[in-house]
């Protein structure tokens, strides 16, 4: 181990900023796409994109938007305009919700000209009261004036249509303990940032007092701040002092001991009664505390045993470790948390798995994560990069002294190879060199001399470790973004049938022994060992509408899919002008040319206008030269067409099957520079040439350019409950944040809406940039002042119901908005500031403009499954062995008193199907459960890109793609072409926020949308 001599080093200046509520800053905080009125130029302008049919009034002047306006109805802004407030309240002040009353049904008039200033009723944020919808039944009690007070809307009673089955779910049984419960606040001095000090301090007072000062009592301890008790400790408040020794380095020198003083004090007794009336549906707010220290209880000893990730326990014993490439491996673990449910309370156990780096030789760690003899030759600049990424922050232990293996974390690489680095080693500045006093100190010849060195500890006082003498520490868990090889890896580990995953959690509850774990016997509580039995029901798959001139007019889904024999599309597009550009050095001219007249002969078959051949013959291209390939032959290609006063309507292009940021960079030039839609393809499938591949590459170019490929028959006849009465906007929404480490990139909002009705199965797009992991969605709706036209509003919900009756001769009487990607954690926040702008950007367009709206979070990243009762039941699953698409639970597992459902609209394709779970958040519109689960299982057979019933209902899933998309459009420096989903594919994303965003944080604008690419679905 070499210690440089410390230098002194003043310390970088610089602020942090605290936020308040949103309003609390300039609008130079998150930008939006699409330009969209403004005066002047200002840094902090906000620019908005819509992908269909927006309003000429608010496109194009000058280079932006609005500053933001706080005052009336602004969120967080206290009330005082538009500066930030300080030191306010966690949670965001309150807008005032009322149930809208009847629809409006006047004349369909609003137009955007009617849209300059806000009309005076428009909801105020001043007022800090919610009306409660009035169906709340005399039963529940009033909640104490402190609790929230907006009610999300209870259940409207149970579904009943479709067959009746049971199904199984992995949720066990809790009996609700009858304990007298304390909590204790424990103060532990000097304060450490470690959790696992904090356990190991108290776990040495427990093993020292429990049978003296505890009295008896086996408390449960967070590892932060609190404790508890079952029964109350023979104390109000105690002070202990606690020594620890350091972890044994095998040195065989003396152990330093740490000491501690804990401070024990009384802070209340937390309520078991009312956790029982609110699974009794007597109250109506879930009561936290009681829930979070009967989550405790229960994770205390798993916590002892195994590696805890957030509400998952891992460990190399719970099933075999996996390599995943590059120093990665996977462990197996289970996830583990308590949920109040109809039935009462309820364990809901899952199995899991996650990235933990290899416990390697630094050596061998760096050899698998560059893939080569990293001897052969010198470590390029990318090389170092690469490996200064992956090791900073891993703790490794030194293996040249014998049994003394002590610990580091590594803080960076030394630029200098080991042969060159000296330090000091007396006052007198002599200088030794790594390699002399590792030889002379430890008799260790040092053979890699022409790599770099670790430096472990703090910068200023770098000391040098090299690589060969450290080996990584097990157990340390791997938060940075998996590669697109180690992704597959992971799933291919995660990916169990239904059969074996169900095993595998009745294996994993057995062996957590709840009965004889002695924190769950302390405070009594129960858990069964059965998978809950669960009452479901099997909903009919919808009719669909094809062409008339098809043999097959209609079709009934058959278990979750169909096929495009003998139907044509509803609507057929139109593509007379095409070309194609070939990056792909496997595949011929001649090659491309045949690929190309097979997929138009498909698209013609499958119902489109589609002339054969294109404009100018395939070309062949390097992927370095895309944007100026791209450019010229879209010129080449227009100066040929223009004179006749046509436009370039399609461009298929061919893609290497690896081909790197190429594709981003494609779509990002074709769709905000040269305005063309584009159908990309990879060489393995043009080889491949399948028809049922070219089927559906139809799909997809059709709905690019403007066609419908399938309508539901209820639509057209207009037979759907609360949507054919009366014209009705489906909305869908999702914002989606950059992978964990990169913490400068923004998050994108986006936000669909059907610009169809009765059809309800084309939608329009928006997109636009903000804050680094704000999930609220910053630009619903906004006003800013125009120097000439006063007080102007704007936002994506004005520009998509202003779109919407541009489409269809019709103002929406009914709003429908389905938001994905939200946790139970944030479900206020996100209504109360997501359902204020809609309000908003509905008054804003006429006055008394307020139809009824029914807001619904969509929930994928949830640990339910379902399965079927009998796995060998050929009529109770489907080929996939999971259950059948359409199976809906409402009952049991669901929430005691509000409005949820469980639905599994697809059918499994591999591994175990997770059912998307819908959380009724507002309900102006009445449902009934079966209303609201069939338009949402029926919707999920319109999905465009394929004849498959899909898992997430259609908008919801468009809203993702396109925030998928624009993900693209970001500066190259900022983007990256791996998928962003909320949070991603291995559940490793960090927190998000749903406070507004530091004043700092500026967001790049996203480069605006070409106007004929807003106007159709580009992101399919």
């Amino acid at each position: 181990m070499v210690r440089k001599k410390r230098t002194d080093v003043p310390s970088a200046g610089g602020e942090s900023s605290q936020s308040g509520g949103r309003g609390s800053g300039p609008q130079s905080q998150r930008t939006c796409r699409g330009g969209y009125s403004s005066g002047g130029r200002g840094g902090g302008m906000s620019q908005q994109q819509y992908a269909e049919g927006g309003p000429h009034e608010y496109q194009g002047r000058g280079r932006g938007g609005p500053p933001q306006q706080g005052g009336r109805g602004s969120y967080g802004s206290g009330g005082r305009g538009g500066g930030p407030f300080r030191g306010g309240p966690t949670r965001p002040p309150v807008p005032e919700l009322h149930q809208a009353t009847q629809p409006f049904h006047g004349p369909a008039s609003f137009e955007a000209g009617s849209s300059s200033r806000p009309p005076e009723h428009a909801p105020s944020t001043q007022q800090q009261q919610h009306s409660i919808p009035e169906e709340v039944s005399q039963a529940i009690q009033p909640v104490p004036a402190s609790s929230k007070s907006v009610r999300f809307p209870l259940r409207p009673g149970k579904g009943s249509t479709g067959t009746k089955c049971i199904v199984k779910a992995n949720h066990f049984f809790a009996e609700l303990p009858d304990k007298d419960l304390h909590q204790y606040d424990v103060t532990i001095t000097p304060e450490v940032a470690s959790r696992g000090v904090n356990r190991a301090v108290m776990e040495q007072l427990v093993n020292l007092y429990k049978e003296s000062y505890l009295g008896k009592h086996l408390p449960a301890y967070d590892g932060r701040k609190s404790l508890y008790t079952a029964g109350a400790l023979p104390f109000v408040s105690k002070e202990f002092k606690i020594s620890l020794l350091d972890d044994d380095d095998g040195s065989g020198t003396q152990r330093k001991e740490c000491n501690f003083k804990v401070v024990i004090k009384l802070a209340a007794r937390a309520d078991l009664h009312h956790l029982g009336l609110f699974l009794q549906g007597k109250q109506a707010d879930a009561p936290q505390e009681a829930l979070q220290v009967l989550d405790i209880v229960l994770r205390e000893l798993p916590t002892s045993r195994y590696c805890p990730v957030g509400r998952s326990f891992y460990s190399p014993d719970l099933g075999r470790r996996q390599s995943l490439g590059e120093g990665i491996e996977s462990w197996r673990g289970f996830y583990q948390s308590i949920r109040p449910t109809q039935m009462g309370l309820s364990l809901n156990i899952d199995m899991s798995s996650t990235a933990f780096i290899e416990p390697l030789p630094v050596i061998d760690f760096v050899t698998q994560l560059l893939n080569r003899d990293v001897s052969s030759r010198p470590l390029s600049d990318a090389d170092r990069v690469k490996i200064k990424k992956a090791l900073r922050g891993v703790r490794v232990e030194v293996t040249h002294r014998g049994n003394m293996r002590r610990k580091y974390r590594i803080s960076g690489l030394t630029s200098q190879a080991t042969r060159e680095l000296t330090f000091p080693v007396d006052e007198r500045g002599t200088m030794k060199s790594v390699v002399e006093y590792f030889y002379e100190t430890y008799g260790f010849i040092i053979q890699h001399t022409q790599w770099p060195c670790l430096q472990v500890g703090n910068q200023q006082r770098a000391n040098y470790l090299p690589m060969e003498v450290c080996k990584i520490v097990e157990g340390q868990r791997y938060t940075k973004r998996l590669n697109e090889r180690q992704i597959t890896a992971l799933l291919r580990v995660t990916c169990q049938r239904p059969q074996e995953r169900e095993k595998d959690i009745i294996r994993t509850v057995r062996q957590n022994a709840y009965h004889a774990d002695p924190y769950a016997k302390e405070f009594g509580i129960k858990i069964s060992e059965e998978l809950a039995s669960v009452e479901a029901r099997i909903l009919p798959p919808p009719w669909l509408k094809y062409h008339d001139t098809g043999r097959e007019k209609n079709c009934l889904p058959q278990v979750g899919q169909w096929n495009m024999m003998n139907k044509k599309m509803v609507n057929g597009g139109t593509v007379k002008n095409w070309i194609c550009i070939n990056f792909s050095r496997q595949v011929q001219d001649n090659l491309a040319q045949r690929f190309c007249y097979e997929l138009a002969q498909m698209c013609y078959i499958s119902g489109m206008d589609f002339t054969p051949e294109p404009v100018l013959p395939p070309i062949s291209a390097r992927p370095e030269q895309v944007e100026k390939v791209l450019k010229t032959r879209y010129h080449d290609a227009m100066s040929r067409i223009q004179p006749q006063n046509k436009e370039l309507d399609l461009l298929i292009v061919i893609l290497p099957d690896n081909n790197g940021s190429l594709y981003g960079d494609l779509k990002r030039i074709c769709e905000t520079d040269l305005g063309i839609v584009s159908q990309c393809c990879l060489t393995k499938h043009v080889f491949k040439m399948s028809k049922q591949y070219l089927a559906n590459v139809a799909l997809k170019i059709n709905v690019k350019v403007g066609g419908r490929n399938t309508v539901l028959v209820d639509a057209i006849s207009r037979r759907i409950p609360l949507v054919s009465d009366r014209p009705t906007i489906i909305f869908g929404a999702d914002v989606t944040h950059p992978h964990p480490g990169e913490d400068s990139s923004p998050s994108i909002a986006a936000v669909v809406a059907s610009q169809d009705w009765p059809e309800i199965t084309k939608y329009a797009g928006l997109v636009c940039a903000q804050a680094h992991r704000q999930e609220l969605i910053q630009d619903l709706f906004k006003t800013w002042q125009d120097p000439v036209r006063g007080t102007v509003s704007g936002g994506m919900i004005k520009e998509l119901l202003i779109s919407f009756r541009r489409a269809t001769g019709h103002k929406p009487q009914r709003i429908i908005f389905y938001r994905d990607g939200v946790s139970e954690g944030q479900f206020y926040q996100v209504l109360l500031y997501e359902l204020d702008a809609i309000r908003k950007a509905c008054a804003s367009l006429e006055p008394n403009y307020q139809p009824p709206v029914t807001f619904v979070v969509v929930q994928k990243r949830h640990h339910t499954r379902l399965f079927a009762n009998n796995h060998h039941d050929r009529n109770a699953v489907d080929r996939s062995g999971n259950i059948l698409p359409g199976t809906v639970v409402d009952s049991k597992i669901c929430h005691p008193t509000e409005f949820d459902f469980y639905l599994c609209s697809h059918a499994g394709i591999q591994g175990t199907s997770r059912p998307a779970h819908y959380h009724v958040l507002w309900d102006e519109n009445k449902f009934t459960a079966d209303a609201l689960q069939s338009l949402t299982n029926n919707l999920c057979y319109t999905y465009a890109r394929c004849t498959r019933s899909v898992s997430i209902v259609p908008p919801a899933y468009y809203a993702h793609l396109a925030a998928f998309r624009a993900r693209f459009y970001m500066e190259p420096e900022t983007s990256d072409s791996g998928s962003m989903i909320s949070g991603s594919a291995a559940g490793r994303g960090g927190a998000r926020s749903t406070r507004a965003p530091a004043a700092s944080a500026a967001v790049r604008p996203l480069p605006a949308l070409k106007e004929n690419v807003k106007r159709v679905m580009f992101y399919c």
